[in-house]
């Protein structure tokens, strides 16, 4: 009997000791529900998203929503993160309306997110701020403005080199130090495909390569470098450095063979002696910096097609860019002012169409017809001659655009 009754009360105990645990865990939901947010765990933020308001004028600026009050540590760590594509734009002067078109080409096609570094003279950075503060409502971009810098010892000659500013360019590795890759573009760029795509030629580059750009010409015969220049070049007719796409990384790390000491130099202790020995002999300013750089080291340099830097050079004498012959122009770069005079009106045409279209979807999908309208008015001239190469990667690429589930646009 006793045995019986010892059974009993170890069964009650175990019960209730179960009850009390069953009950421990309840108040543990509870309490984690009303912290919460109704109870539901919800999904957290990615990091790119987040992260307080828009930028001051020297500030980072945010396109996208704050982080969400009571989203649960556990949550965002099981995040994995969103990789970035750094794009850099140097602006001075009257390069506001010009950017902002090339900013809004890039938004349009990509997939990734963008952070969006934009080097600009003080009198901008309250307009761009403004512009790019009324399209947060894309959450698939943020910007930072910065300041043109110069190294206090030799601001002024490094400002006036070429054009204004121009040569800011080369100190964004000394500049950006946290950021390991990126792609500086001119002001006068437009992408006609996603930023992914040449972002993609990255993982292209071999140990040695810590920068890609295009040719400056293909055809020798209209080349500037190997007819004109009174300094070493890469190559037989340069490179083009309006699209230049770098392994930072690699570039604060390399030493660089060099013509003027047989030690070899970092990029920040090269740069002003390049200069010293070069200004009287440049015409092209930093452009022609960075060709002399990758003539002494050139298994440092990633060559890509021309149709990533199509430029008037490439038909205004008739068209010498295979690539793009075949499969379109993949970046548009409307050097020589051809954005806004009448000489090019091929380049002007998909300018225009591009600064007037906004992002919703129907502008976007009307896109095409009425530039196809336009480029055939420019008939007359060489590049408007093969207009359809213009528009056959921004067909493809409006097309991709809409054939993407939601959560990828």
């Amino acid at each position: 009997m006793r045995r019986y009754l010892r059974v009993v009360v170890l069964c009650v105990a175990c019960g209730f000791c179960s009850l009390l645990y069953a009950f421990s865990q309840l108040a543990v939901s509870l309490e984690e529900g009303a912290g919460g947010g109704g109870g539901k765990p919800q999904a957290a933020v990615a990091s790119w998203l987040a992260g307080g308001g828009r930028g001051a004028v020297r500030g980072a600026g945010v396109a996208g929503p704050a982080a969400h009050p009571g989203v649960s540590d556990r949550y965002s760590l099981k995040i994995q993160p969103v990789e970035k594509m750094h794009l850099a734009v140097v602006a001075c002067g009257e390069r506001l309306e010009e950017t902002m078109t090339m900013l809004k080409s890039a938004i349009i096609f990509s997939i990734k997110p963008l952070q969006f570094h934009i080097f600009a003279e003080d009198q901008l950075h309250h307009s761009f701020k403004g512009r790019l503060d009324n399209w947060s409502f894309l959450q698939t971009f943020n910007y930072t403005l910065y300041p043109i810098t110069f190294p206090s010892e030799n601001a002024a000659e490094w400002k006036k080199l070429f054009k204004p500013c121009a040569s800011q360019r080369l100190f964004l590795p000394l500049i950006l130090k946290e950021v390991d890759s990126l792609l500086y573009v001119d002001t006068d760029i437009l992408f006609l495909r996603p930023v992914d795509d040449i972002w993609s030629l990255l993982k292209k580059f071999n140990s040695t390569q810590i920068a890609a750009m295009a040719p400056e010409h293909e055809e020798p015969r209209i080349g500037w470098y190997n007819r004109f220049a009174r300094h070493p070049y890469y190559g037989k007719t340069g490179v083009n450095s309006g699209v230049m796409l770098m392994n930072m990384t690699r570039m604060r790390r390399k030493y660089f063979k060099n013509d003027m000491t047989t030690v070899r130099l970092q990029w920040g202790d090269i740069l002003m002696p390049l200069l010293k020995k070069y200004k009287l002999n440049i015409t092209w300013g930093d452009q022609d910096l960075l060709n002399i750089v990758f003539f002494h080291n050139p298994e440092s340099l990633f060559v890509f097609p021309c149709q990533w830097n199509y430029r008037p050079d490439h038909c205004i004498y008739g068209s010498n860019c295979q690539e793009a012959e075949e499969e379109g122009i993949f970046i548009l770069h409307g050097n020589r002012g051809v954005y806004h005079d009448d000489k090019q009106p091929a380049f002007r045409a998909v300018y225009e169409a591009l600064r007037n279209c906004s992002f919703e979807d129907d502008n976007i999908r009307s896109l095409l017809k009425p530039l196809e309208l336009e480029l055939q008015k420019t008939v007359h001239t060489y590049c408007g001659k093969i207009y359809k190469i213009f528009i056959k990667q921004l067909a493809k690429s409006v097309r991709d655009r809409y054939a993407r589930s939601p959560k990828e646009k």
